[in-house]
């Protein structure tokens, strides 16, 4: 059974901050070290603060493309989501197995949070089309950013439809 990749939300707002930190950052010369010690300090809280309004602003999204779904029931039980593994290029990837239990072919959208240490650093809907009854089917979640760490996939919620 071939299953499709659709969508993924970006949480790229993170890589800007961090862009403009750091040309903020070499602006400080003449500064004294606890000055641009502090500059730093704040910077980095500021581009945290964004990442996460990044990372909820995502996450708001995806709930609202699944509670667009018509006629969609809670799947949540039927999906199973594998350790992820980090690209050499940075980006986490994790199996998405869905099992459509129901009597006729059904489609999955699920929605696969990235977590590092409990937190959400990225969340993406993963899409597996055309599921007969009984049977499984596999898709890839992948990270739409580079994510370090302990990095953990959670399903956040699943709709079939």
């Amino acid at each position: 059974m071939a299953a499709r990749h659709r969508m993924r939300r970006a949480t790229g707002g993170a890589v800007l901050a961090l862009g403009l930190a750091a040309a903020a950052l070499t602006g400080c010369s003449g500064d004294s070290p606890a000055d641009t010690a502090r500059k730093a300090e704040s910077a980095v809280g500021s581009i945290a603060s964004q990442a996460t309004e990044a990372v909820e602003s995502a996450t708001a999204e995806a709930g609202r493309r699944l509670d667009d779904i018509q006629d969609g029931a809670d799947a949540k039980g039927d999906v199973k989501v594998a350790a992820p593994s980090v690209t050499p290029g940075g980006r986490a990837r994790a199996e998405v197995t869905v099992t459509n239990t129901d009597d006729t072919a059904r489609s999955f959208a699920v929605q696969v949070n990235f977590t590092d240490r409990g937190r959400v650093v990225d969340t993406v809907i993963v899409t597996v089309d055309h599921v007969q009854p009984g049977e499984s089917a596999a898709a890839t979640a992948r990270s739409t950013h580079d994510l370090s760490g302990g990095i953990d996939a959670v399903v956040a919620r699943a709709v079939r439809y």
